[in-house]
């Protein structure tokens, strides 16, 4: 993926048939922090589906309500639903032009979706998103194979080492788990 949005952190762990979604609470506008508990990550159809986002917010809340859309026209099947957001955003000539990434995740899968029409399942059980997402997903993926840690535990300490070493991140993280 080519994007990379300054300002967030978004991670997704499952481990041990538990599923944890994580994002930081910092908005920031240029160089100046601007929001410090912002919440990027809630939950759509029905409460079954995890979506954190990163990127520009208005885009983020729009492409949220397309999924919760996709997910209600096909009955919950996330994978579905993903695939057919993926294509009409990166064919549709307004929404093209959003600057957004999105996880969202329910209690079997775990998808990226962007705007080049990427639909993409991690390997692991990790994935994360935004500036701090390769420090948190290296730092989950570590505790995951070295561990005795739960998801909700390695999302934590994970988020707290992206905290530590991405500026755009702060530790006001927002949990949200399904089992």
């Amino acid at each position: 993926m080519e994007k990379t949005f300054h300002g967030t952190t978004i991670l997704a762990v499952r481990h041990r048939d538990r599923l944890c979604v994580a994002g930081d609470g910092q908005v920031t506008l240029g160089q100046n922090v601007v929001k410090h508990n912002a919440i990027k990550v809630r939950r759509v159809y029905h409460d079954k589906i995890i979506v954190g986002f990163a990127g520009a917010t208005a885009d983020a809340l729009n492409l949220s309500e397309r999924l919760d859309g996709k997910l209600e026209q096909y009955n919950g099947n996330l994978t579905r639903a993903a695939v057919e957001l993926a294509r009409e955003w990166r064919t549709d000539k307004y929404l093209r032009r959003l600057e957004a990434l999105m996880i969202a995740a329910d209690e079997s899968r775990m998808y990226v979706i962007s705007g080049n029409g990427d639909v993409i399942e991690p390997d692991d059980g990790v994935i994360a998103i935004g500036s701090g997402g390769v420090a948190a997903q290296s730092a989950a993926t570590a505790l995951v194979h070295h561990s005795d840690m739960d998801a909700r535990s390695i999302a934590e300490e994970a988020m707290k080492i992206a905290a530590s070493l991405c500026i755009y991140t702060n530790n006001a993280v927002i949990f949200e788990e399904l089992t």
